[in-house]
């Protein structure tokens, strides 16, 4: 993807950008290659920095009310301190690395709707500085990722919505203060045991560490309840597994083992699962640590089967998404 914008905070004549995307589709902890060009105008040009950053938009909750902000992921500095002379191009080429906790915005080749990703050009000059439009960029799902996903478009789950929250993760270490939420519809066949299935990606340089979140239906006499749980997969050891029974178990370990505290609670069964509280963490076999259902919210995935259907600088950008008339700048991604 290209972008070309005449610098707006430079006036006529001064100098415009083209950001050449090499790389528009990668995965999470590779990189993204490209160059910029920086096109002289009809006066020379003191440029103090060109910086490149990677951005998304999330929901941010704040007094009480949800609302979606940018946010930047990752940032670097391709260059610094340089003169653009009048009719003469710059060429800088760029690497910029994707953090392993970006968000998947692309599925089976389908751009998943609400998932927004892109790279924004930076250039200062002086007097002024403008930041460009964004240049979309795909990220597409690693091997243990597409597994999962696989499974789930197998047993029938039916894709709901995505999105991206501002927050962390209980009891799992995070480089950013964000994380992913891909929502399903449950197949007939878990009829009566949960209303839909909220699934998170933690991934990291070893492996992914997969959350499920689960709405379990009510009854008559109680609520419903949400419940949570957590498996790990290295990235070394996806093939040779059926990931369609294995993810099949979790589901069913997990419900099986909130029915049984249910039970339990009401006096029909015997013990619970874990130390008090509904739906906690938990590996294959082993059982919850207590924690209650995040309330993660919605996110990704869609897919084959009819299943389509860091912060670094610490702060939310809110204007990352504005352009020149302070609107969001989504269009080219719905």
């Amino acid at each position: 993807m290209v972008f070309k914008k005449m610098l707006a905070a430079f006036g006529v004549g001064g100098p415009s950008v083209d950001t050449v995307l090499d790389t528009p589709a990668v995965q999470p902890g590779g990189f993204i290659d490209g160059h910029v060009h920086v096109q002289g105008g009809d006066r020379d040009a003191r440029i103090e920095h060109v910086a490149l950053s990677l951005v998304t938009r999330v929901e941010v909750e704040r007094a009480g009310f949800d609302r979606e902000a940018g946010l930047e992921l990752t940032r670097t500095s391709v260059a610094d301190h340089f003169t653009v002379r009048a009719g003469t191009t710059e060429s800088i080429p760029f690497r910029l690395a994707v953090p392993w906790e970006a968000p998947i915005t692309n599925v089976y080749g389908q751009h998943l709707r609400g998932m927004v990703m892109g790279v924004r050009t930076e250039l200062e000059i002086t007097g002024g500085r403008d930041k460009g439009d964004l240049d979309p960029v795909s990220i597409t799902p690693l091997p243990a990722h597409q597994a999962v996903l696989d499974a789930f478009a197998e047993l029938g789950f039916r894709f709901k919505h995505a999105d991206v929250e501002h927050g962390r993760l209980h009891g799992v270490p995070q480089q950013l203060p964000i994380y992913q939420e891909i929502e399903f519809w449950p197949p007939q066949q878990y009829a009566g045991r949960v209303n839909e299935v909220e699934l998170t990606f933690a991934t990291n340089p070893g492996g992914v560490e997969v959350i499920l979140e689960f709405d379990k239906r009510g009854g008559m006499f109680r609520p419903s309840q949400d419940m949570v749980s957590r498996f790990s997969i290295g990235h070394d050891g996806v093939d040779g597994t059926n990931w369609t029974a294995l993810v099949d178990s979790w589901v069913r370990q997990a419900t099986d083992r909130h029915f049984t505290a249910m039970q339990s609670a009401q006096g029909y069964g015997h013990g619970g699962y874990g130390q008090g509280g509904h739906g906690g963490y938990g590996h294959p076999g082993q059982q919850g640590h207590g924690r209650r259902g995040m309330g993660m919210g919605t996110v990704v995935a869609a897919g084959a089967a009819g299943i389509v259907g860091g912060l670094v600088a610490g702060e939310i950008i809110d204007e990352v998404f504005e352009d020149d008339g302070g609107g969001e700048d989504f269009g080219d991604f719905e």
